[in-house]
């Protein structure tokens, strides 16, 4: 089992391109514990009043509201193809590696399909995967346009 990381010594929030983000300082080795998810356990039933968008749904009856800076893993964002995972041990919410991640690398895991559907599809996806994507699909578009002005 690998050594537990420091989530303040080893890592860092900092800018990234859907905001701020949480990056790795320190090589982190998969499977290896990153950091926890804290915060005001809340009946899940009460969080319709709160606003904020750090609730993260333990199980039908228990919520985390994470909403607080010093809960370090809200800054952990949404990736198609992440880095890490979230695993519940009793109702403690942990983050785990499920690729080597690099220095300077920033912390993602999927959100999940319920909440990508409905709070990121429509404002489209802001991952590196999903970013690639894009600018492939830009370039096959403006290769298409070349090519129909040469036939035309």
């Amino acid at each position: 089992m690998p050594a537990r990381l420091s989530p303040s010594r080893h890592l860092r929030v900092g800018r990234s391109k859907s905001g701020l983000g949480l990056f790795a300082r320190a090589p982190i080795k998969k499977g290896q514990f990153i950091i926890r998810y804290r915060g005001k356990k809340i009946r899940t039933e009460d969080t319709e009043e709160l606003d904020t968008r750090y609730l993260f749904e333990i199980n039908n009856r228990w919520t985390i509201d994470g909403s607080s800076r010093s809960n370090r893993a809200r800054y952990i964002n949404h990736a198609c193809r992440p880095n890490a995972e979230v695993y519940f041990v009793k109702h403690v919410i942990k983050i785990r590696a499920i690729k080597n991640i690099k220095p300077g690398d920033e912390i993602t895991y999927h959100y999940g399909r319920n909440y990508f559907d409905a709070f990121i599809r429509d404002v489209g996806c802001k991952c590196k995967a999903c970013a690639r994507k894009r600018a492939k699909l830009r370039a096959l578009k403006r290769k298409r346009k070349r090519r129909t002005r040469r036939a035309g």
